[in-house]
């Protein structure tokens, strides 16, 4: 589905999935109302992970027609990257947004890409997809700018205001005057 603009149509994301080696939810977001209830999203995650699991996307990604949408998919260790657009996307877009996902993700985990280290680290994953996909609008692709834009969030969040400097301080401190006036 292309979502139209008073600039001409806009690329969007239906769903961004990271599954385990076994077809599980590891960090799952939905973007679109092709699937409605939550039963009908694990069936898809475990019918596209079925379709998917035979084949070597470990060093490029994939692509793939699946229920008359566009997956582009890629594997490291033990985690099953997959994005998910409509079936007139772009793939290359649709690449590009698994690879800054995938990037992202490796830097933040430093790294080490398991499913063991995911799990220890969800909120960092889901604040990425966050910053790479709104509404199934892409915001950011480039791996650096995601990650530096998560790492600044959980460190503004998680330090005292008296570990913070001044500039990080007020920057809190309007965030937080911003939802109080928003309330």
């Amino acid at each position: 589905m292309l979502i139209e603009t008073k600039h001409g149509s806009c690329p969007s994301i239906r769903n961004i999935l990271l599954l385990d080696s076994e077809g599980n939810r590891v960090a799952v977001k939905y973007y679109s109302d092709d699937w409605l209830t939550n039963s009908a999203k694990e069936a898809f995650e475990k019918a596209l992970f079925s379709k998917t699991q035979k084949t070597n996307a470990r060093t490029e990604a994939e692509i793939a027609m699946f229920e008359n949408h566009i997956i582009v998919y890629k594997f490291v260790q033990d985690l099953h990257f997959f994005v998910t657009g409509a079936e007139g996307e772009n793939e290359l877009i649709l690449v590009t947004v698994l690879q800054g996902f995938f990037d992202a993700v490796g830097l933040l985990l430093r790294g080490t890409v398991e499913k063991k280290e995911a799990l220890e680290n969800l909120d960092l994953i889901l604040l990425c997809l966050d910053e790479i996909v709104d509404g199934g609008i892409i915001l950011e692709t480039d791996a650096s700018a995601i990650a530096g834009k998560v790492a600044s969030h959980s460190v503004y969040e998680a330090a005292p205001l008296s570990e913070q400097t001044i500039t990080h301080a007020l920057a809190t401190a309007r965030e937080h005057l911003a939802r109080s006036l928003l309330k």
